[in-house]
């Protein structure tokens, strides 16, 4: 008689899915502390080697074929502009971010707008009914007749839907309530995202389908499940923002067909997202001109240029240990700042509680804004308002010395248009360039030389 493989029982790492028999603190693979968690494990078939030789054919590069236009235009052009030009067909894209941050809202609409005869669209909702779906399209104004909604966990149903509808896009939310009923752990375990995920990217590649796997994100603000889906996916969008404030940033984390770093801007209104054409205008239109501490930067994400206001709030400090706020910019860049803004210039800020934040709920992470936070920080300091019109831009060293930044030609050409009169910019960033018309560029090689022209 064959004797069966009992079900055995394994601790996986949720961050790298390291597999182990005992439970472990710390991961030895990633060094995390208590992300092993523990999974049963029921025996699988081995997989067919003959079946996977026969589909994979290797073939000359030169015979490949490709068409760039095959691209699905969405009806956001911000969301087009972040996938690099549209939504490739076949590709397993992954989109995260907060509760409540609008991820369901945007693809609701998105799968609505793309539905048509001849391509469908399935929206498999694991966290909602048909009818709750049903509502909040209501809400939004959406109306289709193309657009199916499928309210089902298990992974085996949504493939059999997919194989009967044969749409063309398929929004999967979210991928931490899809099942596969083989294995006996919980929906969202390590091991059941994994292999759910798998699947789904299988499909989309066999069947020229383009899936949305919608993800979420831990309090610490990390994708949940294991990090080899991060790997897994052709492209990672996470939506970023302030619930107390009404923009939304979609930003491209990795994108196998299109540029990192680019992002797209949305407004969140109660008809649903809209998108933000000119988000710099939107970002300054509340801008004061004659307070202190205010400076406007510019940040280049991906390839479009976004002008910013960094207000800084510097006030003797009533406590023991000075207090040190930021709101938009990393606290450790703030505080390396400070320090070259105390040693290099002589401004004596260690007495100081320091408030920094950039408006409009935007995340700052470039250093060419390193140059406007320090300018903000004196200007708070001093009590000396820096003129309305006036941009600064530059990366500044441990010496107080200030460094070239990236593409200063669009950075300029972008806060001309917007009525920007001077820019104090780094000296190392003139070479070769070409001054757009109705703004003076002023080069600046220390930071001391840009406090002196602006204060």
């Amino acid at each position: 008689m064959a004797r069966t493989k009992k079900e055995t029982t394994q601790f996986v790492c949720h961050n790298c899915g390291h597999r182990s028999l005992r439970w472990l603190g710390k991961c030895p693979e990633c060094e995390g502390w208590n992300t092993l968690v523990e999974e049963k494990v029921a025996p699988q078939p081995a997989r067919s080697t003959a079946m996977v030789a026969e589909k994979s054919k290797p073939l000359p590069l030169r015979e490949i074929t490709h068409d760039e236009s095959g691209r699905i235009l969405c009806s956001s052009h911000e969301l087009n502009r972040v996938l690099g030009g549209g939504i490739v067909p076949g590709s397993l894209i992954l989109f995260g971010g907060d509760p409540g941050i609008g991820k369901s809202t945007l693809l609701l609409q998105e799968a609505a707008a793309l539905a048509q005869p001849n391509a469908p669209v399935l929206y498999v909702t694991g966290e909602e009914s048909a009818t709750q779906t049903k509502m909040r399209a209501y809400r939004l104004g959406l109306d289709s007749a193309h657009l199916y909604i499928q309210a089902e966990t298990n992974l085996n149903d949504i493939l059999a839907a997919i194989r009967n509808i044969q749409p063309r896009l398929v929004v999967v939310d979210s991928i931490q309530t899809v099942y596969r009923p083989e294995f006996e752990s919980a929906p969202g375990t390590v091991s059941q995202v994994r292999e759910s995920a798998l699947a789904l990217l299988q499909v989309a590649k066999t069947n020229n389908i383009a899936i949305f796997l919608v993800g979420h994100v831990t309090k610490e603000g990390y994708l949940a499940g294991p990090k080899v889906l991060e790997h897994m996916v052709d492209t990672l969008l996470q939506f970023e923002g302030d619930r107390d404030h009404m923009f939304r940033i979609l930003r491209s984390v990795k994108n196998r067909f299109g540029g990192t770093r680019e992002i797209g801007v949305f407004e969140m209104r109660t008809d649903g997202l809209r998108e933000v054409a000119n988000p710099s205008e939107i970002f300054l239109s509340q801008r004061k001109d004659d307070i202190s501490g205010s400076v406007v930067i510019c940040s280049l994400e991906g390839t479009r240029p976004i002008l910013v206001e960094v207000q800084a709030l510097l006030t003797p400090s009533s406590y023991g240990i000075p207090q040190r706020v930021a709101n938009g910019i990393d606290s450790r860049r703030l505080a390396l700042l400070l320090a070259v803004l105390e040693k290099r210039v002589g401004i004596r800020v260690g007495t100081f509680d320091v408030f920094v934040n950039v408006a409009g709920g935007v995340r700052i992470d470039e250093p060419a804004a390193d140059l406007g936070i320090i300018v903000a920080a004196a200007s708070s300091v001093r009590n000396a308002v820096i003129d309305a019109r006036t941009i600064v831009m530059g990366e500044v060293g441990l010496g107080g010395e200030v460094r070239a930044v990236p593409q200063i030609d669009k950075r300029l050409s972008e806060a001309a248009k917007l009525g920007f009169k001077s820019a104090i910019v780094p000296k190392y960033s003139m070479k070769g360039l070409e001054k757009p018309a109705g703004i003076e560029v002023v080069p600046v090689e220390r930071v001391d030389e840009a406090l002196t022209k602006l204060i």
